[in-house]
């Protein structure tokens, strides 16, 4: 409901990548993101073209280049896993709510232990894991839902850290070129407050809060 980028949530359409040139792309930067950064892919959802991105990140790592999945968590089958398991640095997974009936309101899918059965499959491989979650006040930034938040992932020992993205509405006016009804334009942005006390909650179960 709150996506910022709704023309990335279609399947179709978009521009082909060549392997290679995208490679290119990214060697060309190494001079700019340094040992600090790398490649991250994002969307959309990655997971769905898991496939196509194994070869790339074979080759970004040949070029030793750290590679990220920005990823919900929805998808977990063999491309995934290999991706995942074999070629992905680093993944920030999206936690969009603590509640089925939460999480089904909020996205309109259900099972949201798909996302946590994931997070569980990255805890087990020993790689590093972010978390990421949206402070959408009286959605998901409530008290009770941040210690349930923490409760869950409070001995996952990949998670490096939690980032917080306030809620914001910066993406709004994409919902109406595309002739869509926004569902939140009654749902404020946070104030300092809010988000002070989410990350005071927090820091008493994660190494890291940063606020995005």
């Amino acid at each position: 409901m709150y996506c910022h980028n709704p023309d990335t949530i279609a399947t179709s359409g978009g521009t082909e990548y060549d392997i290679e040139a995208l490679v290119k792309r990214a060697v060309n930067m190494k001079s700019y993101f340094g040992k600090f950064g790398g490649v991250t892919v994002s969307g959309g959802e990655p997971l769905l073209q898991a496939k196509a991105l194994i070869p790339l990140f074979q080759r970004l790592k040949e070029e030793g280049i750290h590679t990220n999945i920005d990823t919900n968590g929805r998808l977990l089958n063999h491309f995934t896993t290999e991706l995942l398991d074999d070629y992905s640095d680093l993944v920030m997974l999206d936690i969009k709510h603590m509640t089925e009936a939460g999480f089904e309101a909020l996205t309109g899918a259900k099972n949201k232990e798909t996302t946590f059965n994931f997070a569980k499959h990255r805890e087990a491989s020993g790689k590093p894991m972010w978390l990421r979650y949206v402070l959408l006040p009286g959605i998901t930034n409530t008290p009770e839902l941040l210690h349930q938040l923490g409760n869950y992932f409070k001995d996952y020992k990949t998670i490096e850290k939690i980032e917080l993205q306030p809620y914001h509405k910066l993406g709004v006016h994409k919902w109406k070129a595309l002739g869509w009804k926004y569902e939140l334009d009654e749902v404020q942005e946070n104030t300092p407050e809010e988000i002070e006390q989410a990350v005071t909650i927090l820091k008493d179960y994660f190494k890291e809060v940063k606020v995005n």
